[in-house]
């Protein structure tokens, strides 16, 4: 079974920063994408960013140019650099991962607990 363990979250100011980690944990063989989603209250779960091991990240159009995902793909983390907030990126921060646990390349998903993101203005 895997794990995965955010940190980093909190409270902030409009264009203020926070970063996020995010730490995968278990029988782990190779993980294909890791990325993060957010959700606010009423509302549904985005996707955030996303990157793989070879690939380009990608963001969603609205935090484009002022977040950034960074993988490691030794220590099996993901960070994610949040600059210039804003309040509607106010949020329950989640890590995600697809990840094989052998050789047999089948993968699953894995989610984190999630880490609260607020920013006030």
């Amino acid at each position: 079974q895997v794990q995965l363990v955010e940190s980093g979250g909190g409270l902030v100011q409009a264009g203020g920063s926070l970063r996020l980690s995010c730490s995968a944990s278990g029988t782990i063989f190779s993980i294909k994408t890791m990325g993060w989603y957010r959700q606010a209250p009423g509302k549904q779960r985005e996707l955030v960013a996303v990157t793989s091991s070879s690939g380009t990240p990608s963001y969603r159009d609205s935090v484009k140019g002022r977040f950034t995902i960074s993988r490691d793909n030794v220590k099996n983390t993901v960070d994610l650099q949040l600059n210039s907030l804003k309040p509607e990126d106010t949020a329950v921060y989640y890590c995600h991962a697809l990840i094989s646990a052998s050789s047999l390349n089948v993968y699953n998903n894995y989610w984190g607990q999630g880490t609260q993101v607020t920013v006030s203005s």
